[in-house]
């Protein structure tokens, strides 16, 4: 903010050391430590008040006990004001006949404490601080065009469409690293099991199904959440995403929520758990079942790493990842309106009620501390948010692989229970293997598109599918169109959120109906959209 601040001088006219010191950077604690041990003078000097005001306190001040915990000065002068604790028996008699003759009453006398407080307070800012005039300041002209009614919403869009677009031009080279690793570890342990002789079944299970499938969510997740966290918390760091809060305060007050669920809804595109367990910001009841029944609407980095591929395959034309980051904006911003439509509908239906003010005090803009970056988004977001997804990617992998090996008159279990389910998936403008997918991507949402992958094939391993034209070629001769790849974008973005966003529900509510709610409403959002397209392309 370009302020000066004179710390010897205000030392000085203080009388009393003075440590100056940044809460953001550890370093600077060592002088405050340093000036808090250091002895300070017996007796400080002070500024005094007016003659009759001072004559009062010299008064009062001969007859006070030594040994109190303050100066007798401050003690005789809070006894004249009436709020001392300390020695409240003390004759004050003489003091307050001194001031009576000046024409002091008690009111007045504190009136002008007070006054003189202020000025001296005045006077020491004006001697010590330097700062520019407030409307100069660079940060308020950021607010003015950042917070402002013109560039307010396309700047957010541009931001939003930035960091799409380096994750998807950052995240290509790292995940194929991770899928070859994994397919070279696989074909290693594979050999190695085989020559000691272990049996078929235990290695297939172990190798192609658990490590294989873990494996893949890995490669999938880590190399884009790695660097969309990064880019999130960045943002965060330098002041922007409160000041995007505050620009969704309108938008979610016209459709009775509170504004805090817009800091809700950006943890979310996180990890909808968190999300959920964020939304404890918000203190009305009403509001916050709003910002909890509604968090799943905004996709996760679980359902990311399907929707980059199927974007990048069928709308990204010969690897344009600008036309994909614009795409995925898109559909960001679809989520976001049928977020607050339905936050609408709830507070107009089962959780009416006014909308409770939103007061949010926009921190200053900071110079990004990079170390601090990587640590909260690397540790704190991304490893744990993949730790919870390999945790439940490894028996889905496994039951997978069951599914897959276990074999019918018509084909493995996987393919078999693809064509019972084929109907429904055909009203919605998907097919039953992708229905299957969803159903079998409950507990980790990032296995729903290698599941289909492994279903189309008909392989007994979850399958990768390689480069993007490898992924569309496959998709398109199993009867995909770009209706099928926007139907399951969308149901992508609106299905029932994972086991773990579900658990973290019925913690926070304490109830089974709000959290059967909170798996019903995305679901049957993504079903009416779908069936929409569906019905409107068909026709």
């Amino acid at each position: 903010r370009q302020i000066r601040i004179d710390l010897v001088k205000l030392s000085q006219m203080l009388h009393i050391p003075v440590a100056g010191i940044t809460a953001r950077r550890r370093s600077t604690l060592g002088s405050l430590l340093e000036t808090a041990y250091a002895d300070l003078p017996a007796e400080t000097p002070y500024t005094p008040y007016t003659e009759p005001v001072e004559q009062a306190i010299a008064a009062v001040s001969a007859h006070l006990p030594d040994g109190l915990p303050v100066t007798k000065r401050w003690a005789a002068l809070h006894l004249l004001l009436g709020d001392c604790p300390f020695a409240a028996d003390t004759d004050i008699s003489d003091g307050t006949a001194i001031l009576h003759a000046h024409g002091f009453t008690p009111e007045c006398l504190r009136e002008q404490i007070a006054a003189e407080t202020a000025r001296r307070a005045d006077a020491i800012y004006a001697a010590c601080v330097k700062s520019p005039a407030e409307n100069g300041l660079p940060e308020q002209k950021a607010d003015r065009i950042l917070t402002g009614k013109l560039l307010k919403y396309p700047l957010m869009l541009g931001f939003l469409l930035l960091t799409f677009w380096i994750t998807l031009v950052g995240a290509n080279y790292p995940s194929e690293l991770l899928a070859s690793g994994c397919t070279a570890l696989c074909t290693w342990l594979r050999d190695l099991l085989q020559t000691v002789g272990m049996p078929a079944f235990f290695t297939g299970a172990l190798v192609d199904g658990m490590l294989r499938g873990t494996g893949w969510v890995v490669s999938v997740m880590l190399p884009p959440m790695a660097i969309f966290f990064p880019l999130f918390t960045l943002l965060e760091d330098i002041g922007l995403l409160p000041r995007i809060a505050f620009n969704m305060d309108t938008c979610c007050a016209k459709c009775r929520a509170c504004g805090k669920q817009a800091l809700t809804m950006a943890m979310g595109f996180g990890c909808n758990a968190v999300g959920v367990t964020g939304c404890r910001i918000i203190a009305s009841r009403r509001e916050r079942l709003i910002a909890i029944l509604t968090n799943a609407f905004v996709p996760c980095n679980g359902r990311f790493p399907a929707m980059l591929a199927v974007v990048t395959a069928f709308f990204a034309g010969t690897g344009d990842s600008l036309r994909a980051a614009s795409v995925m904006t898109l559909l960001i911003v679809l989520s976001i309106t049928v977020s607050l439509a339905v936050s609408a509908l709830l507070g107009r239906t089962l959780l009416r009620g006014e909308p409770s003010s939103f007061v949010l005090e926009l921190p200053p803009y900071r110079r990004p501390q990079i170390m601090q970056i990587l640590v909260r988004s690397l540790l704190d977001r991304t490893v744990f948010v993949v730790e919870r997804a390999v945790t439940v990617a490894a028996p889905v992998s496994l039951l997978i692989w069951l599914l897959a090996n276990w074999q019918t008159a018509g084909g493995n279990m996987l393919q078999m229970l693809g064509s019972l389910l084929d109907p429904a998936g055909k009203l919605i403008g998907l097919d039953g293997v992708l229905l299957l997918a969803f159903i079998l991507g409950f507990p980790a949402n990032e296995t729903v598109l290698p599941v289909a992958v492994t279903a189309y094939l008909g392989s007994s391993m979850l399958t990768d599918y390689g480069s993007a034209a490898a992924l569309s070629g496959l998709l398109t001769a199993h009867g995909w169109t770009a209706v099928t790849a926007v139907c399951f974008l969308i149901f992508t973005m609106f299905h029932a959120p994972c086991a773990a966003t579900l658990m973290t529900v019925k913690r926070e509510t304490g109830s089974i109906l709000w959290t059967v709610l909170a798996a019903i409403l995305p679901t049957a959002a993504g079903i009416l959209l779908c069936g929409l397209i569906a019905a409107v392309f068909r026709s």
